[in-house]
């Protein structure tokens, strides 16, 4: 079974790198209630942080639903709401000589990754990521050393479809399976397939190069200014 798979691996990984426990962040969306599943499954401490700054309140919600799902379910997790929302007021508050929305949104997953690793060093834990396939390595719909900074990604093999199977096979709360995907990082509940223009199903048509010329068009015009998230860094070497 994939899952047991996946979560197989998380605990080997983990406990050869002597890693005593995991440390994950919940959004209230598919790929982060699937990635917390699978890390409480390795029976390693797990620790879960919903991290609102701002946040719709459905986001709130569905975190605080799928953390209660998470406690009642398992006895290895412990779980924090950590409001950042002040601690991101004051950062923009000192750079308003630097405004930029984009680059604010951003500074949102930097924030949150920041509070993950913080807890991990005082746990001895490992930062977990939820990216999936589509957006690691599709079109690179994450924040650069925000969401992408973590340092394991088990669920970056599986199409954001196959997120959603593995997520309803483990009785993952309806509310989140049935929540139009998002990234959180905007005031106006804008979702992905609004920023994105195409729906995950095409974009991963697209990748297997199985999409219309039209579709294929928007996703490489989508994945070219994305491609310095994607490839290593490039590093000026001398010999």
């Amino acid at each position: 079974m994939i899952t047991k798979y996946i979560s197989n691996w998380i605990k080997d990984y983990a406990t050869n790198n002597n890693f005593s426990d995991l440390v994950i962040g919940v959004s209230g969306g598919i790929d982060s209630a699937l990635t917390s599943t699978l890390c409480c499954m390795t029976e390693l401490n797990v620790h879960v942080l919903n991290m609102p700054i701002h946040s719709a309140d459905k986001n709130t919600q569905n975190s605080r639903t799928h953390c209660n799902w998470l406690e009642n379910k398992f006895d290895n997790v412990t779980v924090y709401e950590i409001d950042l929302s002040q601690v991101y007021d004051g950062f923009k508050n000192t750079m308003s000589d630097f405004e930029n929305d984009l680059g604010f949104a951003n500074s949102k997953a930097r924030l949150r990754m920041t509070t993950l690793y913080q807890v991990a060093s005082s746990v001895n834990g490992l930062v977990v990521g939820t990216g999936n396939k589509v957006e690691d390595f599709g079109v690179g719909f994450y924040t650069k050393y925000g969401d992408g900074g973590v340092d394991i990604s088990p669920i970056a093999d599986l199409y954001k479809t196959e997120v959603y199977e593995y997520a309803k096979q483990l009785d993952v709360h309806k509310d989140i399976l049935n929540a139009p995907p998002t990234d959180g990082l905007w005031e106006d509940n804008r979702t992905d397939q609004d920023q994105l223009g195409l729906s995950y199903e095409i974009l991963e048509q697209c990748m297997e190069n199985n999409a219309s010329n039209e579709h294929q068009t928007i996703y490489d015009n989508i994945r070219k200014p994305n491609l310095h998230k994607i490839i290593p860094i490039p590093i000026c070497k001398l010999k």
